[in-house]
């Protein structure tokens, strides 16, 4: 799906990550919903943030199986991410890429092969399913 490189857009596509959630079964108040649309919402953040160009969206695809979620969000930058570091205690930013680190069981970057830009990806371990 296709959302302006705004706040708004990033708004509304972590909305859309809660629904779809929802509608696979994972009840807007479940740990999995919870933690899928907070990952969704700093990638996506990092996408207006970071990674916007005048005049270009950013893309969200979001993928399930039996217990892995995946979320993808693609943007036209084509600048690697930076390895996440703690920043200082004042600092009113920069945690973003620590709090999908530390609720994503994988992640990682990929550029994008037919045009400019780059993928964050991040993958989730449904522990719901696999202890249900």
């Amino acid at each position: 799906m296709r959302f302006t490189s705004t706040p708004r857009g990033a708004r509304l596509a972590r909305r859309l990550t809660s629904h779809r959630l929802n509608e696979w079964g994972h009840p807007y108040t479940s740990a999995t919903n919870e933690t899928v649309t907070l990952i969704t919402a700093e990638l996506t953040a990092n996408a207006v943030r970071h990674g916007h160009v005048p005049g270009r969206d950013f893309h969200l695809r979001l993928t399930g199986s039996d217990d892995v979620i995946r979320i993808e969000v693609t943007d036209t930058r084509s600048e690697r991410l930076p390895a996440p570091e703690t920043p200082s205690p004042d600092h009113e930013s920069g945690r973003g890429l620590l709090l999908v680190a530390a609720l994503a069981d994988d992640w990682g970057v990929t550029r994008r092969a037919t045009a400019p830009g780059k993928t964050v990806w991040a993958e989730f371990r449904d522990t719901e399913v696999l202890l249900g």
